[in-house]
């Protein structure tokens, strides 16, 4: 049995056992069809979701979901993912909020994971935005998205807390690299965006965002620091995942990938970057709150939803 089966596998039982331990009543909100109209709408800004809240579970239901991401994200993109949902409890006490220790995360599962058709599973709240699809034994795991606020946690017993240390360090790492002409093309702006460009859009457009210095003007060493921020978006996923991830940007021609930067370089100010391929988008953006407030995300151009997945499943079952 390949990994990639045994893993989504592994993701389907603990589904079902998650959707077992529901009442009729938290069933109903926990679940919908896979074609339901709002299948691809998805926002990180706070608010309500569709969907079954943590909040609203026992300890055992709750434990249940964490035990779904740890399959959905891997071991790295799990311990991420748990850290923004503390993150999110650690803000909200220090700003004083009503309800401040409930966790306000939603969980749906769209399909029937006992079936033979596609299904979804998705854990969505401020700052997190986590979507898998499966389609027979395969698997897609973007759109994903996350965030921190605060980046860096100044008050309280956390002060000093970064969540999404690595997005920021090793995109520095690549900036400071550069020589002077390649930081002219990698620069674009001097002013970053107030966000990420491809917001929440259900299909993310890689020409919104710039395109930089490409991967074919880099020395290896500069390059061998990009494969790492890169892969530090990709390693959110399973490992496996993550490898077929890294192997369709391989294929697909590593020279054509870019770096972008917008805004200033220095600590402390409102910075942007995108990192850019035939298959893949990355952006990250810290401009709010005084450049102390996180958005990064990872776009699958290729299957994002897990479209080429059932581009595949429907011509062979409904041609």
């Amino acid at each position: 049995m390949s990994t990639v089966v045994a893993m989504t596998q592994a993701m389907a039982a603990r589904v079902r056992g998650f959707l077992d331990a529901l009442d009729d009543g938290q069933r109903g909100q926990a679940t919908a069809d896979f074609g339901a109209p709002d299948h691809r709408q998805w926002t990180y800004l706070p608010g309500e979701r569709p969907g079954l809240v943590l909040a609203e579970m026992t300890v055992e239901q709750r434990e249940s979901v964490l035990s779904i991401l740890d399959v959905a994200c891997g071991a790295a993109g799990a311990m991420t993912a748990r850290a923004v949902i503390d993150l999110d409890l650690i803000r909200r006490r220090l700003d004083g909020e009503p309800g401040a220790d409930d966790d306000r995360y939603w969980v749906r599962v769209l399909g029937d994971p006992r079936a033979a058709g596609p299904w979804a599973w998705r854990l969505n709240g401020h700052h997190l935005a986590i979507h898998v699809t499966v389609v027979g034994d395969e698997i897609a795991t973007t759109p994903q998205f996350f965030g921190a606020e605060p980046a860096t946690v100044g008050d309280g017993p956390h002060r000093g807390l970064r969540t999404l240390p690595g997005e920021e360090e090793l995109a520095r790492a690549v900036l400071a690299r550069l020589d002077p002409p390649q930081r002219a093309v990698a620069i674009t702006s001097d002013v970053a965006p107030d966000d990420i460009l491809t917001r929440h859009d259900p299909i993310a457009d890689p020409t919104a965002v710039p395109a930089g210095v490409r991967w074919a003007q880099l020395t290896a060493s500069q390059q061998a620091v990009l494969g790492r921020l890169i892969r530090l978006y990709f390693d959110r996923a399973p490992a496996a995942v993550a490898d077929a991830a890294w192997e369709a940007a391989v294929a697909a021609d590593l020279d054509t990938v870019t770096f972008a930067w917008a805004g200033p370089v220095e600590r402390g100010s409102g910075h942007y970057y995108a990192v850019r391929g035939p298959t893949f988008l990355l952006e990250y953006d810290n401009t709010q709150d005084d450049a102390n407030h996180i958005h990064s995300v990872w776009r699958d151009l290729r299957r994002d939803w897990g479209e080429d997945l059932l581009a595949a499943h429907y011509n062979a079952h409904h041609p």
